[in-house]
């Protein structure tokens, strides 16, 4: 399959969101904008917490990211190898498909493991996406890393909480993406548990070369990332009063 066209960009950068906007109309006929984005960047391997109060519109920033919706209007350029940039935003529903199996990691705040597939299958079946053949490898290596060496066989029945999301995390890294998202990764975890994936996930973004951004509204969370950003300084949609705006816009 061929991959999106990219274009050229020399700074040091992993994500670049310029003029980024999404409204859905209101049932008063008005329009309700979710995300109005001027301007982001996320450096080349940096990890950055987005903090925001729920409703700020921080899971609706990281599924626009990750192609997961349609904007209405703006891009999303992530850079990829040598140098190349993909604008996301640009891409058919089917290109950002590619795209995000290829070079993007994804972490819930819910593992949303397959029940049926071992820790091992799981993080194979993740693999699968990118039409490449799957390394068993370097999943044993993943999961070796986040401590499950000795659980590879279990179905996420088997495994604690946890140790569920540590194996979420392990798939979210299987194809070395470039760009790591993570939607309240910890939200479920106690303060021990919290600790302990996210510094799984920082550490094995690091071993990968792979940019992260965590959304969270727990700030001593953020606060161990090297950069911690309030979500309503670049959502301009998140600030009060902000919110609405007319039908016709």
């Amino acid at each position: 399959m061929q991959g999106p066209t990219p274009t050229a960009r020399d700074n040091p950068v992993s994500l670049v969101l310029t003029n980024l906007r999404k409204r859905y109309d209101a049932p008063d006929g008005s329009s309700l904008s979710v995300l109005d984005v001027p301007a982001f960047e996320l450096g080349d391997g940096e990890h950055v917490g987005l903090v925001g109060a729920s409703g700020s519109g921080k899971t609706t920033l990281l599924h626009a990211i990750a192609g997961l919706l349609d904007l209405d209007e703006g891009r999303i350029d992530l850079t990829v190898e040598d140098g190349r940039v993909i604008d996301i935003a640009s891409l058919s529903e089917a290109r950002r498909d590619v795209v995000r199996g290829r070079y993007l990691g994804y972490v819930f705040q819910t593992h949303h493991l397959l029940s049926g597939f071992t820790a091992l299958g799981n993080v194979l079946l993740g693999m699968s996406f990118t039409g490449r053949r799957p390394d068993r490898a370097w999943a044993e290596h993943l999961l070796g890393e986040v401590g499950l060496s000795d659980r590879l066989h279990y179905r996420p029945g088997k495994l604690s909480v946890g140790q569920q999301q540590r194996v979420a995390v392990a798939r979210a890294l299987a194809n070395r993406p470039r760009l790591v998202l993570a939607d309240e990764p910890t939200g479920a975890l106690d303060a021990d548990n919290a600790r302990q994936v996210l510094d799984l996930m920082r550490s094995l973004c690091r071993e990968v070369n792979a940019a992260l951004l965590i959304v969270t509204h727990d700030r001593d969370i953020a606060a161990q990332l090297q950069r911690v950003v309030e979500l309503s300084r670049i959502n301009r949609a998140a600030r009060p009063g902000q919110s609405r705006r007319p039908a016709v816009v």
